[in-house]
């Protein structure tokens, strides 16, 4: 063994696996699958709640001058399913009073892993392992970063985002170009 450690090549060899090791590392971050991210976001204040008709969102008399659709809305909605990891919990995109439009996950669980992303997609959401490379196929609209593996979290769509269009949300893996998990969006 000592006699094998005194010639070059076998420095060497070491020397590259090492490097090998270490970019794998990076690259992988194994780690993570062994992490939770955990968010807990508050939803659109007066969506949680399902609106009674003839009463205000506080539960009081209605408000002269306050048109009930001016309240938060919740414009289509979707249950995860798993792709290249578990994933489960419900995508909501909500039209709030202004008008601007948020995604909301609930109760989303899934692994954690490197450079995941929230994306909306015109792709459908297909079972199995043909639906796991599809959504950066079409159109898509990048919401951010995922804030947490778990929990419930809200991302603001962008004015320019088409949502007749971006009918599916997926979990994107952007470095290995992979979906853990999606839903398609239904009114």
């Amino acid at each position: 063994m000592v006699a094998l450690l005194r010639k070059p090549v076998v420095w060497v060899l070491l020397v590259v696996l090492a490097v090998a090791g270490a970019v794998a590392l990076v690259l992988f971050q194994p780690w993570l699958l062994f992490v939770d991210e955990k968010v807990n976001e508050a939803g659109p204040p007066g969506i949680e709640a399902p609106a009674v008709p003839g009463q205000s969102p506080q539960g009081g008399q209605p408000q002269s001058g306050q048109p009930q659709a001016a309240r938060p809305q919740v414009v289509s909605t979707g249950s995860f399913i798993s792709h290249e990891h578990g994933t489960s919990g419900t995508a909501k995109v909500i039209r709030l009073a202004d008008g601007k439009h948020v995604l909301r996950l609930e109760n989303l669980d899934t692994s954690n892993g490197p450079d995941l992303r929230v994306w909306l997609s015109d792709q459908p959401v297909k079972g199995g392992t043909g639906g796991w490379f599809v959504f950066d196929d079409g159109a898509y609209v990048e919401l951010g970063k995922l804030k947490g593996n778990k929990g419930n979290q809200n991302y603001e769509i962008p004015a320019s985002a088409d949502l007749g269009k971006l009918k599916s949300v997926t979990i994107w893996c952007k470095r290995f170009h992979v979906s853990f998990g999606a839903a398609a969006l239904n009114a």
